[in-house]
């Protein structure tokens, strides 16, 4: 059924791998990783892998310049092993938040990240939810860019909520467009949190646009929890404001620095995240809710190694 596809998994999240290998019906390809006394990373692939159609699924998440490493040299130990075409599935793409000179003197990390990619030998490049959209214009080959979207929002209409109770609430002014995209599948109101950001770890939020929310069930979605310093903010304005529910949702559940703390402290009845990030057993509080971004994913990798359409997938 799949023509010399194979998938292979670095460090980073090898339970997504297996996940997604489930749901092709494959197995992982076998290589060995390991690090040298002094840190370095080295990487053998046991099998061939000559003419094949390789993905490698390699999320940039934290420790990131270690798995931004790994990726990498999986890439280059693919390419020297003369596979036919090497497909980079990142589900989460680090340094993404750099995307711009916002001032004098500073680097734009995303742009040299897809480089360092790109040069490495990857022929083409499968993330989910980029920070900023117009990265994909950072790279020099093929970027699919999926959308968790349909995924989370499956998730909420299991849960009946009525719509005419539901406020789906943008936590700042620059997710206001997907948060669009939820209200379409999800139907009921459209509010906006007032954000101000002062500096990369500090933000005020002290107004609402839209509502009603008094009485209401409110769905805050965002692309990445990081320190849960803005969400939570915007999570305090919604129950200022009345909302008799709060859920919280999120494509990428970073959650570093005093995140666990923060999210654990706010009144928020559950945080439905999606596994583009492995959890560790700190970060899973009691509220927090993983879905599964691997038949997402498997769908996508199926269909780019059958030269077939993926925009169908989020059309």
């Amino acid at each position: 059924m799949y023509d010399h596809l194979t998938l292979i998994s670095g460090r980073a999240h090898p339970k997504l791998a297996n996940e997604i290998g489930d749901y092709l019906g494959l197995s992982l390809g076998a290589i060995e990783i390991w690090n040298f006394p002094d840190g370095e990373i080295g990487v053998k692939i046991n099998q061939n892998i000559r003419g094949c159609d390789v993905f490698l699924i390699q999320p940039t998440c934290p420790p990131v310049n270690e798995n931004l490493m790994e990726l990498l040299i999986m890439i280059d130990a693919c390419k020297r092993a003369s596979a036919a075409r090497i497909t980079a599935v990142i589900p989460y793409f680090g340094y993404a938040r750099q995307d711009r000179k916002d001032s004098g003197r500073v680097p734009i990390t995303a742009k040299l990240t897809a480089n360092l990619i790109v040069n490495a030998g990857a022929d083409r490049v499968l993330t989910v939810d980029l920070h900023a959209a117009q990265i994909q214009g950072f790279f020099d080959v093929p970027v699919d860019h999926l959308y968790s979207a349909p995924v989370l929002d499956d998730y909420f209409k299991k849960l009946n909520l009525p719509a005419d109770k539901l406020v789906i609430v943008s936590p700042d002014e620059g997710s206001i467009k997907r948060t669009l995209q939820h209200l379409q599948h999800l139907g009921g109101e459209l509010a906006i949190v007032d954000k101000r950001r002062f500096s990369a770890t500090q933000t005020k939020q002290a107004h609402l646009i839209g509502g009603p929310i008094d009485g209401r069930i409110a769905l805050l979605f965002d692309d990445m929890i990081t320190t849960g310093g803005s969400i939570t903010g915007a999570v305090n304005v919604v129950q200022q404001f009345g909302a008799a529910e709060i859920y919280v949702c999120a494509t990428h559940p970073v959650l570093c620095g005093k995140a666990v703390e923060n999210l654990g402290a706010a009144p928020i009845k559950e945080i439905v995240v999606s596994n583009s990030i492995p959890l560790s057993p700190q970060q899973m509080l009691p509220n927090i809710r993983v879905v599964s971004l691997a038949p997402l994913l498997g769908e996508a990798i199926k269909r780019i190694h059958k030269n077939e359409s993926v925009s169908y997938l989020f059309d």
